[in-house]
Parts: structure tokens; C-alpha cells; sequence
């Protein structure tokens, strides 16, 4: 079974920058299009990005666009989502998701990491 497993979340202040992480096991990630969520307090989970399977194709939501950006090397089985330009209403736990069917922002994923904590204050 895939296991996915996220880290690189922090306390930055507003403007800064962080990188997040998405490493798998269990299985090869080029079978799979990877997403990441968030999800803040009182909050439903929204979705962030998501790339395919092969990198070609990736989407971002409205609010991060041209901030964020989602990378994958599948050599490696690891995802990444760099984050610029970070707002305090960034501030959320953060997943990745995989799922064996094309990535969207919304939509039901088969796999997920146990999320990492990205805190954008001053």
C-alpha cells in the first residue's frame, strides 16, 4: 500500500517562504497524480495543487496562483510544493494525496500523508 508521509512546515512570518515535502513508499509514485490539501481550523479541506503523473500538467487554486508551485522527480518516489510569498491566511495543516485517477482539486483521493503544520505569523 502506498504511505505517504509530508514535512517541511514551520512558523514563517508573512512574506517568507517555505518548501513542503512528499515523500512515498510502498510503491512507485509515477502510478499515481499527486495533490495537496489544507486544511485550517474550522475550515473545510481545500485543495492547493495538483500535478500528473508524469509532470506534464499540474493546477493550482485561485489564491495560491502564482505563489505556489508543485514539482514531482518520481525517480526519487517525492513531491514537493514551494510556497512564496506566504499570508497569514496560508496558515494550515498541509497533505498530500495520491490518487491512481487524474488529479483534480476536489475529488475523492485514495491516499494520504499525516499532514504538516505551516503557521504564517509575525
Amino acid at each position: 500500500q502506498l504511505q505517504l508521509v509530508e514535512s517541511g512546515g514551520g512558523l514563517v512570518q508573512p512574506g517568507g517562504s517555505l518548501r513542503l515535502s512528499c515523500a512515498a513508499s510502498g510503491s512507485t509514485l509515477d502510478h499515481y497524480d499527486i495533490a495537496w490539501f489544507r486544511q485550517a481550523p474550522g475550515k473545510e479541506r481545500e485543495g492547493v495543487s495538483c500535478i500528473s503523473r508524469d509532470g506534464a500538467g499540474s493546477d493550482y487554486a485561485d489564491s495560491v496562483k502564482g505563489r505556489f508551485t508543485i514539482s514531482r522527480y518520481n525517480a526519487k518516489n517525492m513531491a514537493w510544493l514551494q510556497m512564496n510569498s506566504l499570508k497569514p491566511e496560508d496558515t494550515a495543516v498541509y497533505y498530500c494525496a495520491a490518487t491512481p485517477y487524474n488529479c483534480a482539486l476536489t475529488g475523492e483521493y485514495a491516499y494520504w500523508g499525516q499532514g504538516t503544520q505551516v503557521t504564517v505569523s509575525s
